[in-house]
C-alpha cells in the first residue's frame, strides 16, 4: 500500500499530512493551474481536492481510485465524469459545520454592532466619527434569522442564534421537513421577506445556482442583512450590488463570490456596510484537522479496496467497487 500516491491540490494540516505518509506517498500540486493539477495527478491513486479540478485530469490519471473533497461541498469535482470511470467520489460532511456557523454568527454580530466599520473608521477618522456608528446598531436578541439550507451548517447556526441570542428561526429546505423543533420551515420567499438576517448555507448544485435572484432579493426588508457562507453562484451578485448601492438592504457579509478572488474593480470593496472575507468561513486549525482526518480515513479505506464512509456517487457503488477491485488487483 505504501507505493500508492495521494496527490493534494493544496497543502493540508501538517499532522494529517504526516499521518497519510504512514500508508502512502504524498505530493502537493505546484500550483492550482489546470496543467499543474493534471501533471501532479498522473500517478495518483487518490486526489484530495481543495480547489476545482478539471475533468481532463481523469484521462491522464490511469491509476486513479478516488477523489476526496477536503470539506463538504463537491462543486469543485466533475462528478459525472468520475462516476463514468468508476472513480469513487467522497467528501467530509459536517467536519467544519461549527466553524462555518461560528463565522456566520460572528459576521452577524459585526454587522449588527458596526464593529468592523468602527475599527476602520477609528483608525482613519478618529474616535468621534467611529463612535457615531453605534447609534445605528442593533441587537441580535429578539430578531429573526432566516436560513437558506438546513443541513449541518444551517442547523449549527440555528442553535447558536436561538439558544445563544434568543432569536427566532425560520428556514427553507427543499424537502420541507423541519430538522429542529424550534425552526419554522417555510417557503423561500417567506424566509427572505421576514428575516432580519438571512444566512445562506446551502450547497451549490443545479437547483441552487442563482437561487437568490433579483426578484427574491427584492423581497427582503430594507433593514435586513444577507450573510453568504454558501457559494457565490447561489446569489445574483450584480443584483445584490445594486440592492446594497440603492440601500434596499442594510448590509451584507460575503465570504464567497461568483469570481474568486474577487476582482479588484468590484464596487463591493468600497461599501462600508459590506464585510468581505476570502472564502475562509470553514477554515481554522481545528477544522483543518477534522476535515483532514476524515479525508485520511477515507483514503485508507479506498486504498484498502473498500468504499469510503461518505461516498458521494453512492448510486454507482457497485461500479466503484468493481473499479477498485480491478485496479488494486493489478498492483
Amino acid at each position: 500500500m505504501t507505493s500508492k500516491l495521494i496527490f493534494l491540490t493544496n497543502p493540508i494540516h501538517p499532522l494529517v499530512h504526516a499521518e497519510m505518509e504512514t500508508f502512502a506517498r504524498v505530493s502537493v500540486a505546484k500550483s492550482t493551474r489546470d496543467e499543474d493539477l493534471i501533471a501532479g495527478a498522473r500517478e495518483a491513486s487518490i486526489v484530495v481536492v481543495r480547489t476545482p479540478i478539471p475533468a481532463a485530469l481523469y484521462d491522464q490519471a490511469p491509476n486513479l481510485l478516488g477523489v476526496i473533497r477536503h470539506g463538504a461541498g463537491v462543486d469543485m469535482i466533475p462528478i459525472p465524469e468520475a462516476t463514468a470511470r468508476g472513480i469513487a467520489v467522497a467528501n467530509a460532511p459536517g467536519t467544519n459545520a461549527v466553524t462555518v456557523a461560528e463565522f456566520a454568527v460572528g459576521q452577524m454580530l459585526s454587522l449588527a454592532h458596526r464593529s468592523a466599520a468602527a475599527n476602520q473608521r477609528v483608525r482613519a477618522s478618529g474616535w468621534a466619527s467611529a463612535r457615531a456608528l453605534a447609534d445605528d446598531g442593533i441587537e441580535l436578541a429578539g430578531k429573526k434569522v432566516g436560513l437558506v439550507g438546513l443541513g449541518a451548517i444551517g442547523q449549527a447556526v440555528a442553535k447558536m442564534c436561538h439558544f445563544g441570542f434568543g432569536m427566532s428561526v425560520c428556514g427553507y429546505r427543499p424537502s420541507g421537513r423541519a430538522s429542529l423543533d424550534f425552526v419554522e420551515v417555510t417557503a423561500l420567499e417567506q424566509v427572505l421577506a421576514r428575516a432580519d438576517f438571512v444566512v445562506l448555507a446551502c450547497p451549490l448544485n443545479e437547483s441552487t445556482k442563482g437561487l437568490i435572484s433579483r426578484a427574491l432579493l427584492g423581497k427582503m426588508k430594507a433593514s435586513a442583512y444577507l450573510i453568504n457562507v454558501a457559494r457565490g453562484a447561489v446569489v445574483d451578485q450584480q443584483a445584490l450590488v445594486e440592492a446594497l448601492t440603492e440601500k434596499r438592504l442594510a448590509g451584507a457579509a460575503l465570504d464567497v463570490f461568483t469570481q474568486q478572488p474577487l476582482p479588484i474593480e468590484s464596487p463591493l470593496y468600497g461599501m462600508e456596510n459590506v464585510l468581505l472575507s476570502p472564502h475562509m468561513a470553514g477554515v481554522t486549525d481545528d477544522s483543518l484537522r477534522a476535515m483532514g482526518s476524515s479525508v485520511a480515513r477515507q483514503a485508507r479505506q479506498i486504498l484498502g479496496g473498500h468504499l469510503p464512509d461518505h461516498l458521494v456517487n453512492h448510486e454507482s457503488a457497485s461500479q466503484v467497487q468493481q473499479h477498485l477491485a480491478r485496479q488494486l488487483g493489478k498492483s
